[in-house]
């Protein structure tokens, strides 16, 4: 099902979204981040992730999101946690209209070989160091509580 722009704002306004979020690894324990290019988080690094539909099972919307976003389905996931994420806007960029996310951290390691493709979504991707983009200003807060034991917006 696909909502208009006026739909999809009633349910921003009414409702948390839930989403995937992949926090993906490779063999020298670095970070796959993109730049946004879309709002919320716009100009900020964040990990790949992607809404989940209505009716579309968690591991279908795994992959589609992997897929989507990287050109790749890995196998092996780890739940980290579910996650709230709030922002003071919305993917329509209308005003006075926050987001809140009930965002699925999802983890895996790509072995050596794989060839990410950047989407239109993010101006760029990148491998980042976790102690680099736990220091960046320029990383998002929500994306570094992954990596945080007792992350403030953790269930």
């Amino acid at each position: 099902m696909h909502l208009d722009d006026n739909q999809f704002a009633l349910v921003i306004g009414a409702t948390p979204l839930v989403s995937i979020d992949l926090v993906i690894r490779n063999d020298h324990d670095q970070v796959l981040l993109g730049l946004r290019r879309n709002r919320p988080a716009q100009g900020m690094w964040f990990v790949p992730g992607g809404r989940i539909r209505k009716n579309e099972g968690l591991q279908s919307a795994l992959h589609r999101v992997a897929r989507s976003e990287l050109g790749v389905i890995p196998q092996a996931w780890t739940l980290l946690g579910a996650y709230d994420h709030f922002y003071a806007d919305n993917a329509l960029g209308r005003d006075h209209l926050g987001t809140h996310y009930v965002a699925l951290g999802c983890a895996c390691t790509l072995a050596p070989g794989y060839a990410i493709l950047a989407d239109d979504q993010h101006a760029q991707l990148r491998w980042w160091p976790i102690d680099e983009l736990m220091n960046s200003p320029l990383v998002h807060q929500n994306t570094r509580h992954y990596f945080e034991a007792d992350a403030p917006n953790r269930l």
